[in-house]
């Protein structure tokens, strides 16, 4: 996963919450546009769109950007900062089994997931479907196994974190399926019925996810605040824009990076290495 776009209404309070409270480092600011991330790598852009309005509830967009660090301590520092900085942004934590969670909402109600993934040896695979749940992680109990001086200080800012998954807010689960498996290609790793699809490559437990919690039914979207775009990074974004073509989407190829509507308009660009 690349990174995810967001059109925000409130530039620097967005940039100072991903960074003082999510504990990101500004990579690039330049007029209207503010790339945060971690070790070079972009994790959030925000894009400053201030005609803009929110969107109406039910409406079709992100759900949450999950944000992934490589260690239980990094990710408790981004915990005991939120804590500090922001604890009513709070709104969950769980035990996937796979990972490690914990919830929170932005200032301007995008979903945000920051978590820990298990090694890959300790999941369990069932007739292709990852084993996962949603069982209680008490977070102050978290912080004082993982929380450590050196996570305390800050000194984790330096610590690797990457997008680990995106999950969206659609219409319906069927047409997700036929959109992200049937066209895009990924493999489905779990379901829940006709409420969530979770969608992966490479044996990830998932990197992409649909669900219709807040959104069922809803059509494609209307320009608004939030979701601006998700980044894939492919291996060959050609075939992608074959298979796409195929199955009768309209693709669009600036020669470096195609660009592609999903059902509800959320926005995905996909690119590859040595393309353009």
């Amino acid at each position: 996963m690349g990174a995810v776009t967001l059109l925000v209404g409130d530039l620097d309070g967005m940039t100072a919450f991903y960074r003082d409270v999510i504990t990101l480092q500004v990579l690039s600011a330049d007029g209207d546009e503010v790339v945060l991330g971690r070790g070079g790598r972009a994790v959030v852009v925000l894009r400053h769109e201030p005609e803009l309005r929110h969107a109406s509830p039910g409406a079709a967009g992100l759900f949450h950007t999950a944000i992934l660090f490589e260690t239980q301590e990094a990710l408790a520092a981004a915990l005991f900062s939120v804590a500090q900085h922001a604890p009513q942004t709070f709104t969950g934590s769980a035990d996937h089994l796979v990972s490690q969670a914990f919830y929170l909402t932005d200032p301007e109600g995008n979903g945000v997931e920051l978590y820990w993934d298990r090694a890959r040896t300790d999941w369990s695979w069932v007739h292709g479907q990852v084993e996962m749940a949603t069982l209680y992680l008490d977070p102050n109990s978290f912080l004082r196994e993982h929380l450590t001086e050196r996570a305390a200080s800050g000194a984790t800012g330096q610590d690797a974190a990457s997008v680990g998954h995106v999950h969206l807010s659609v219409g319906d689960v069927a047409t997700a399926r036929t959109f992200y498996v049937g066209a895009l290609g990924f493999d489905e790793t779990t379901g829940l019925g006709n409420q969530a699809l979770f969608v992966s490559a490479g044996g990830y437990h998932h990197h992409m996810a649909m669900n219709v919690w807040n959104s069922r039914g809803a059509g494609p979207r209307m320009p608004a605040l939030g979701l601006g775009r998700v980044d894939l990074d492919l291996p060959d974004a050609d075939a992608l824009g074959e298979r796409l073509r195929h199955h009768g989407f309209q693709v669009r190829d600036d020669g470096r990076t195609l660009s592609f509507d999903d059902p509800w308009r959320n926005l995905l660009y996909a690119t590859a290495p040595g393309r353009g």
